[in-house]
């Protein structure tokens, strides 16, 4: 991935919340039958002193869990929110006419090494813990246990575990860092009443503290 210094973010915190925030990734892996990708949703467990480790599941007839070997390399893609910016969005534009159109975006790029975990524990535990978390805002959540056990077994038997320990986290958050604040505070307000709300705000939110703008061209 392309990652001028400007849009690259460090924090491991800040891209754990991000995968937490937008847990839904797209799975890269290269088997025997080259290049494929899966798109799942993902639990983060995070750990001290080191990038964490991801926890998924696929259906039993999904190949991909045959066609790795545990201790494969994958790429895990999370996307945070994306969003065009017209040029007509910048104040300088009115004034000086040199500005262009471009794409704003938040992404994580999660590198690790993958191990697939045919085991009935496993597989209840990963999916006790995205039902709790994806469930926890609903009037009633549902639970594992409001299936008859038999069904609930049946279902579980069908699905094979995927975990990932992640070796190194890469944050992209391209967010017209490289633009003057009034055009990056232009652009975000029109973003968000736009209805662009996520790209919008996260535009807007560091105004405050940034630095002056970088005098460098515009990039992808």
């Amino acid at each position: 991935m392309y990652l001028p210094a400007h849009f690259s973010e460090n924090d491991i915190a800040a891209l754990h919340e991000l995968i937490v925030q937008y847990p839904f990734g797209s799975l890269v892996t290269c088997g025997d039958g080259g290049l494929d990708a899966n798109h799942l949703p993902f639990a983060l467990e995070t750990r001290a002193q080191a990038p964490g480790v991801l926890h998924a599941h696929v259906a039993r007839a999904n190949p991909l869990w045959q066609a790795v070997t545990d201790g494969d390399e994958v790429l895990v893609i999370f996307r945070a929110g994306d969003a065009y910016v017209s040029p007509n969005w910048y104040p300088s534009k009115h004034v000086a006419h040199r500005q262009v159109p471009t794409w704003n975006y938040r992404v994580v790029h999660a590198h690790g090494r993958i191990t697939i975990r045919d085991d009935e524990k496993y597989v209840r535990g990963v999916v006790g813990r995205l039902t709790r978390t994806h469930e926890a805002a609903q009037p009633q959540p549902w639970k594992m246990t409001d299936a008859p056990r038999d069904y609930l077994d049946a279902m579980l038997a069908s699905i094979v575990g995927i975990e990932i320990e992640i070796t190194q986290l890469v944050g992209k958050l391209k967010l017209s860092q490289n633009k003057d604040a009034e055009d990056v505070r232009g652009a975000g307000e029109a973003l968000r009443a736009g209805g662009q709300h996520e790209i919008g705000a996260a535009m807007l939110a560091p105004l405050a503290q940034r630095n002056p703008p970088l005098d460098t061209p515009p990039d992808d």
